[in-house]
């Protein structure tokens, strides 16, 4: 005789099926915990930002209420050192620069009278035995 088959037993489900049913609630519990890892690490920062604000604002009552705390010592940052420009080159720019002015079409008296008088200054300073720094 053949062992007979009960109506109660399922038929074997192929390796895939099987392994995905079993773990099915791992999966779950994997892809919920995924979701709030998510959801906090997008809501945390909001808290620390709040926080920082918290702290500036009680350090700053706390300075005001009377206790002394020296000034923040900065650092010193030094100018770079540029060479200066020699005069004949700075004769040369303001020369163009009124050339420029010189052919400057202007719209109304006010500008005309403007540009006149940066030329009258260009022109003192072509003139000049010595000129300014720049």
């Amino acid at each position: 005789m053949e062992p007979s088959h009960s109506q109660s037993e399922t038929p074997p489900l192929s390796s895939k099926e099987s392994r995905f049913s079993r773990f099915k609630p791992i999966w779950r519990f994997f892809l919920i915990a995924n979701l709030a890892i998510g959801a906090y690490t997008f809501a945390n920062p909001r808290k620390k930002d709040t926080s920082i604000k918290k702290e500036e604002h009680s350090k700053t009552e706390t300075e005001a209420a009377g206790s002394h705390k020296e000034p923040p010592i900065l650092p010193v940052v030094p100018k770079p050192a540029l060479d200066p420009i020699p005069e004949d080159q700075q004769r040369e720019l303001f020369k163009w620069i009124l050339e420029e002015k010189r052919k400057a079409k202007p719209n109304d008296p006010e500008e005309k009278k403007r540009i006149d008088k940066e030329k009258a200054v260009l022109k003192q300073f072509i003139r000049a035995e010595s000129l300014p720094r720049i």
